[in-house]
C-alpha cells in the first residue's frame, strides 16, 4: 500500500495539474481579450466586438474554474503539508496574501464590469476594465511564481529557532530563478492561449461558421504563436543556464548524465535506469549538451552520481523535458505553416484547419510537462536546502489521504469533461448566430451597432 507521503504528493500533483490548466489560459487570454476590445475602440469595426463578446465568456469560464481549483489546492497546505507552513509560513503566507490582495480582487471586480457593464458604462471605461483584468492575471502569476521560485532557489531569509524568517523581501521575491521562471511561464501562457484561440476558431470555421470574427481570432492566435514560439526557445535556453548554475542535479536528470563529463552528448532518446545508474538505447548528438549548457563543446556537466541520494527521480524529468521541447517545436512548425498559408492564400485549407483544431490544447501538454520537470526536479526538497518533502507531510493515515485523492480525481474528471463540452457548445452555438454589418461602419460611439435583440449572442 502507498504511504502517506506518496499519496499526499499524488494528491497535490493532481490538484496543481488541474488548476494550472486554467491560469495558463487566462493569463494571456486576458491580454488577447483586451486587444480585441482595444481594436474595436480604435476602428469602430463591429467584427472586433463580436470577437470580444465571444472570448470574454470563454475567459470567464476559465477564470471560474481556476478560482475553484485554486481554493481547493490552497487547503492542502494545512491538510496534507502542515510542516510547510510551520517552517516557511512567514515567507509563503505574505506572498500568497499579496496575490489575493493585488491580483485576485482586481480580476474579480473588474471582470464583473467586463461581463455585465458593457451597456452600462462608457466604452472607454469598459476597455479600461479589460486592461485591469489583464494586469490582474499577470500580477497573480507574478506572486505565485515568486513563491514557487523561492522554493526552488531560496534567498533573503534566515532561520531562527527552526523557523524561516525573511531578512530581505526584495531578495525573497527576486530570487535567482524568478526572472527566468516568470518570463518562461508568461510566454508559455501566451502560446497556450494562442493555440487555444486559434483551435477553437478553426473548429467554428469547420462547423460552417462563415463570419469574420472566428477568422480574425484564428489569424490573431496563429500570428501571436508564430512570434512567441522562437522567443520562448531563447528564454528557455536562458532558464536552462540559470538552472544549470543553481540546480545542477535537476539538469543532470533532465539530460540523463550519470557521470561528470566534459563534452557531454545531447540525448535525443534513452531509457534511464536508476537501479543500474545508466541509460539504455541511447540516441545522442555528441558534445551538444555541453555546448548548449556551457557554450563550450568540452564544457563540464556534473553527473547524477555526484548527488546520489540528493537528486530527483530521473525518468519523469528526462521524458518530461523532451515532451515539452518536442511540443514546442511542433507548435512553432504549425504556427509558421499556418501564417505562411494565411499570407499566401488568405485562408487555411481544410486539412490545416483540422491540424489547428488538434493543437487546441497543445499548450496544456507542454505546460504540464514543463511544470512536472520543475516541481519533481526539486525533490527530495520542498524548499531547496531548507525543508525536505518528507519532513512537511501530514501524519494522517494513508487511507484518509487515499480517500480524498479518489474524490478529487473523480470531481476533476467530471469538471474537465464539462469544461470541454461547454466550450464545444459555445462554439457550435456561435455558428448559428447571424452576423450583421460585415463591413466596417462607424458605431457612432456605441459599444456595438448590432441589433439589441441579437446583441447578447453575437460573436
Amino acid at each position: 500500500m502507498l504511504d502517506t507521503l506518496i499519496l499526499s504528493r499524488m494528491q497535490f500533483a493532481a490538484n496543481i495539474s488541474f488548476h494550472i490548466l486554467f491560469p495558463t489560459i487566462t493569463i494571456a487570454l486576458g491580454w488577447i481579450v483586451f486587444f480585441f476590445k482595444l481594436r474595436f475602440e480604435q476602428t469602430n469595426n463591429p467584427v472586433w466586438m463580436r470577437a470580444y463578446r465571444f472570448w470574454v465568456k470563454v475567459f470567464a469560464l476559465n477564470f471560474a474554474l481556476g478560482v475553484v481549483s485554486g481554493i481547493t489546492m490552497s487547503f492542502q497546505f494545512g491538510t496534507n503539508w502542515p510542516g510547510f507552513m510551520e517552517k516557511v509560513g512567514n515567507i509563503a503566507g505574505p506572498l500568497l496574501g499579496y496575490e489575493v490582495l493585488t491580483a485576485f480582487f482586481l480580476e474579480a471586480t473588474f471582470l464583473g464590469i467586463m461581463l455585465f457593464g458593457i451597456n452600462r458604462v462608457p466604452s472607454k471605461i469598459h476597455t479600461l476594465s479589460a486592461f485591469v483584468v489583464a494586469v490582474g492575471t499577470t500580477l497573480s502569476a507574478f506572486w505565485i511564481l515568486a513563491l514557487n521560485s523561492w522554493m526552488q532557489t531560496p534567498a533573503g531569509f534566515e532561520i531562527r529557532d527552526g523557523v524561516v524568517h525573511a531578512s530581505d523581501w526584495l531578495a525573497v521575491i527576486f530570487n535567482p530563478s524568478f526572472p527566468y521562471r516568470l518570463t518562461h511561464m508568461l510566454l508559455a501562457s501566451g502560446l497556450t492561449a494562442s493555440f487555444f484561440v486559434a483551435g477553437l476558431s478553426a473548429y467554428r470555421i469547420l462547423k460552417g461558421d462563415p463570419k469574420l470574427a472566428p477568422r480574425l481570432a484564428l489569424k490573431t492566435g496563429l500570428v501571436l504563436a508564430a512570434i512567441l514560439a522562437p522567443i520562448q526557445a531563447f528564454v528557455g535556453d536562458l532558464h536552462g543556464l540559470n538552472t544549470f548554475e543553481h540546480q545542477p542535479q535537476k539538469i543532470a536528470a533532465m539530460e540523463g548524465v550519470w557521470e561528470t563529463e566534459r563534452g557531454a552528448p545531447l540525448l535525443l532518446f534513452a531509457i534511464p535506469d536508476e537501479a543500474q545508474r545508466t541509460n539504455h538505447f541511447e540516441i545522442a548528438i555528441p558534445k551538444l549538451a555541453s555546448l548548449i549548457l556551457t557554450h563550450e563543446r568540452d564544457g563540464e556537466i556534473r553527473g547524477l552520481n555526484e548527488f546520489e541520494g540528493n537528486h530527483p527521480p530521473v525518468k519523469p524529468l528526462f521524458f518530461g523535458f523532451r515532451i515539452m521541447v518536442g511540443m514546442g517545436v511542433l507548435m512553432l512548425a504549425v504556427a509558421w505553416t499556418g501564417c505562411f498559408l494565411l499570407r499566401r492564400r488568405g485562408e487555411l485549407p481544410r486539412w490545416m484547419l483540422k491540424v489547428v483544431v488538434a493543437m487546441t490544447f497543445s499548450g496544456w501538454v507542454a505546460t504540464l510537462a514543463g511544470w512536472y520537470v520543475t516541481e519533481i526536479g526539486r525533490q527530495p526538497w520542498l524548499v531547496t536546502g531548507v525543508l525536505r518533502t518528507a519532513d512537511a507531510v501530514t501524519p494522517l493515515a494513508p487511507a484518509n489521504v487515499g480517500f480524498s485523492l479518489t474524490l478529487y480525481l473523480l470531481v476533476y474528471a467530471v469538471l474537465l469533461w464539462a469544461y470541454i463540452h461547454t466550450l464545444g457548445v459555445m462554439a457550435r452555438k456561435s455558428v448559428k448566430v447571424e452576423e450583421f454589418e460585415t463591413e466596417s461602419p462607424q458605431a457612432g460611439g456605441k459599444l456595438t451597432n448590432l441589433p439589441e435583440a441579437t446583441e447578447e449572442g453575437a460573436a
